[in-house]
């Protein structure tokens, strides 16, 4: 189904797994600000409904979407998180710096899942216009904060699985 006619945050298929166990990293950029701390909010709101300790999530800022990639290296080489969200918006303008920025961090953030065997999670929105980014960051098409945060914990239950 279309995003157009879906509120994103309703999680479909199963249940969220306990979240208290683990200890979680938020990464957040500052530029689009007004998005950008919506998505952080609803992430942190969203990992303490379903179990995580307030006192184990580390929340920082970076300057941009860009920086993203480093800060969330700085949280996996420097503190013992179980997962890392990074959350971001990149609005499209009429340059190709929207394409270079938002290629980067995707390469960059999977690159780290891969390097620290982390779930390293890819909460940027990429909208076209202002008003998209904030039918995504607690609008009509629900918090992509919240399906980060999903995705975080819904990864450490799928590693555990493995582990147990």
């Amino acid at each position: 189904m279309s995003s157009a006619k879906k509120n994103l945050s309703n999680h479909e298929g199963a249940e969220v797994p306990d979240a208290k166990p683990f200890k979680f990293g938020i990464v957040y950029s500052e530029w689009n600000y007004e998005i950008t701390n919506s998505l952080k909010k609803a992430a942190i709101n969203t990992l303490i409904k379903h179990g995580a300790l307030k006192k184990n999530i580390v929340v920082k800022e970076v300057p941009g979407s860009f920086e993203l990639t480093l800060g969330a290296q700085y949280l996996a080489e420097f503190l013992d998180l179980d997962a890392i969200i990074c959350l971001g918006c990149v609005i499209q303008g009429e340059t190709k710096h929207f394409d270079f920025i938002c290629n980067a961090v995707a390469k960059g953030i999977t690159d780290l899942n891969i390097k620290y065997n982390q779930p390293i999670i890819f909460g940027v929105l990429t909208p076209d216009n202002h008003q998209q980014a904030i039918d995504r960051a607690g609008g009509k098409h629900g918090n992509k904060g919240d399906e980060a945060a999903i995705t975080a914990i819904k990864m450490l239950s799928l590693r555990n699985s493995f582990t147990l």
